[in-house]
């Protein structure tokens, strides 16, 4: 079992900038990825940014694309998500995830946190 405990949320104004991260209770160099989503109230679940361990390779969403970057510091088996350019449409719970390659992490995950609430006003 795999345990993921996001900080950094907040509420900030349009344009602003925040930094999520999450701490995993393994090492995150042992899982196959790692990743964020997002749930706004009335909105369907969307996946935003996925890292994977074995080529680094990073997806986005089409709709962060340009603004958010993923990353991830094996030494501290923490994944961050750093956001910049916020519009008030980014405004949701975003979950932290884990998967050791049953999931792909930006479509479905075996883990999740417990979520942070990123508010963004206009």
């Amino acid at each position: 079992q795999v345990q993921l405990v996001e900080s950094g949320g907040g509420s900030v104004q349009a344009g602003g900038s925040l930094r999520l991260s999450c701490v995993a209770s393994t090492y995150t160099a042992s899982t196959y990825c790692m990743g964020w989503f997002r749930q706004a109230p009335g909105k369907d679940r969307e996946g935003v940014a996925a890292i994977y361990t074995e080529n680094g390779y990073s997806y986005y969403a089409d709709s962060v694309k340009g603004r958010f970057s993923i990353s991830r510091d094996n030494a501290k088996n923490t994944v961050y998500l750093q956001m910049n350019s916020l519009k008030p449409d980014d405004t949701a719970m975003y979950y932290c995830v884990a998967d050791n390659g049953v999931g792909d992490c930006y479509t479905g995950s075996r883990y999740w946190g417990q979520g942070t609430q990123v508010t963004v006003s206009s």
